[in-house]
C-alpha cells in the first residue's frame, strides 16, 4: 500500500461535470477495437472499445475496460479466452454495428475462430487473442487484463481512430 493511501489521504472532490469529463477525455485520440469472446454455450459476443493499452512486454499484456452495467459482463468476466480486434481505416461501420444496442451485432460478419475459440474479425488491423488474466473493478468499469498467447497484424493497413466523438482515419504528417 502507498504510503498516502495508509495515512487516510484521498483525492478532493471534481470541480467539473461529468459531461465536461467525458469531452476532456475525448480530446485523447486512440484506434478502435472490437472485443470478442464465445461462451461456454457457443454464443457470440462482442463490443465496441477503445479503452485498449498495452501493458508489459514480458509477459506480453494488453488491458482493455468495460462498464460494470454491460451486458456482456458475465461472458467476458466469467470466459477464459477473448481476442481484442483492431480495427482498419475501412471498418467504420463495423465499430458503430458493435456499439448498437438491441440489434444483432453479428449480421454480415466476416470472422474466423481463433486458437482459444474467441472471433477474429476479418479485415483486422491486428489481432490479439487473450487469456483472461485478471480484473480489477474500479469506479464504474472493470479493468481485464489479458495475457496474450497470440497475435497478428497487417503492416499496410491505415487504423481507424476515434477523437472528440468522431472517427477518423490517419493522415502521415
Amino acid at each position: 500500500m502507498s504510503p498516502a493511501r495508509s495515512a487516510g489521504l484521498q483525492a478532493r472532490p471534481p470541480d467539473f461535470s461529468a459531461l465536461e469529463f467525458r469531452a476532456s477525455l475525448g480530446m485523447f485520440a486512440t484506434g478502435v477495437t472490437i472485443v470478442t469472446a464465445r461462451t461456454d454455450s457457443g454464443e457470440l459476443v462482442g463490443l465496441t472499445a477503445n479503452s485498449f493499452n498495452s501493458v508489459s512486454l514480458s509477459p506480453p499484456l494488453v488491458l482493455w475496460s468495460l462498464a460494470r452495467a454491460a451486458g456482456s459482463m458475465a461472458a467476458f468476466s466469467n470466459g477464459r479466452h477473448y481476442a481484442i480486434n483492431v480495427l482498419a481505416a475501412d471498418q467504420q461501420a463495423l465499430a458503430e454495428q458493435f456499439a448498437a444496442r438491441g440489434t444483432d451485432r453479428w449480421a454480415g460478419v466476416g470472422f474466423t475462430g481463433g486458437a482459444s475459440g474467441a472471433p477474429l474479425l476479418d479485415g483486422a488491423a491486428a489481432t490479439f487473442e487473450c487469456f483472461n488474466r485478471s480484473q480489477y473493478a474500479e469506479g464504474d468499469h472493470v479493468i481485464f487484463v489479458g495475457e496474450v498467447e497470440r497475435c497478428n497484424h497487417r503492416p499496410e493497413a491505415s487504423p481507424l481512430l476515434f477523437h472528440g466523438g468522431r472517427f477518423y482515419t490517419e493522415h502521415p504528417l
